[in-house]
């Protein structure tokens, strides 16, 4: 087996030991949708309206929950000094942690989502393009999200500055994934530009994210 899915395997094993995490990110995702038609009262048609945009903006916010102790356990028990050393690249180890952070964190949230978008009125026949649009988000996001772990590592309320570094990044991906989502955007023609734009994102990070957040990891650890 490669180093790389040793960690991979390593990682989701540890993950899976802390069931509760995903069950919490779940649970967050569900009823801080329930409670968004408190705001704007009992309006099926406006609900309806809105929908795409609550869950994948709900989708954002939950995929926070996790991220500060992506890096924070290994920092502390000394194991990311001996991965750091490892015979692998630590851009691979970067790469790791993103898709474990996916799987064990957005991807549950796909299964999650067509629940809370029929309790908020959305049609059934849009769901596909909901979840369709989820699922080019999503790793945006996870990647998005390891690179601010890696940046403020070690730092002080770590939490509270990851939140406010990732958030406005997230901003331009929720706006393409909401108008691929939205079920006014539903044509072909129309979808592709969000579906291209997204897409490009994700390998544009893909490509940037490793090295970038490998250098912030080398230099928490000097």
């Amino acid at each position: 087996m490669s180093a790389f899915a040793s960690l991979l395997q390593r990682d989701l094993l540890l993950a899976y030991r802390q069931g509760v995490d995903a069950l919490i990110v779940v649970f967050f995702f569900l009823v801080a949708g329930v409670l968004f038609p408190f705001a704007v009262g009992p309006m099926p048609e406006l609900l309806s309206r809105m929908a795409a945009g609550v869950v994948m903006v709900m989708a954002a916010l939950a995929a926070l929950l996790s991220l500060d102790r992506m890096f924070q356990a290994d920092l502390e028990d000394g194991g990311l000094d001996q991965i750091a050393m490892a015979p692998i690249a630590l851009e691979l180890v970067i790469l790791a942690k993103a898709l474990v952070h996916w799987i064990t964190a957005s991807l549950p949230l796909l299964v999650a989502a067509p629940l809370l978008s029929i309790m908020l009125h959305l049609s059934p026949a849009e769901i596909p393009s909901l979840l369709g649009a989820l699922l080019l988000t999503t790793p945006a996001l996870s990647l998005l999200g390891t690179l601010g772990a890696a940046l403020t590592l070690g730092a002080r309320c770590a939490s509270l500055l990851l939140t406010l570094l990732i958030l406005p990044l997230y901003v331009p991906i929720l706006i393409f994934g909401i108008a691929m989502a939205n079920p006014v955007v539903l044509n072909i023609g129309q979808v592709f530009i969000p579906l291209t734009i997204l897409t490009a994102m994700d390998l544009g990070l893909l490509a940037i994210v490793p090295w970038a957040s490998a250098a912030a990891i080398r230099l928490a650890l000097r």
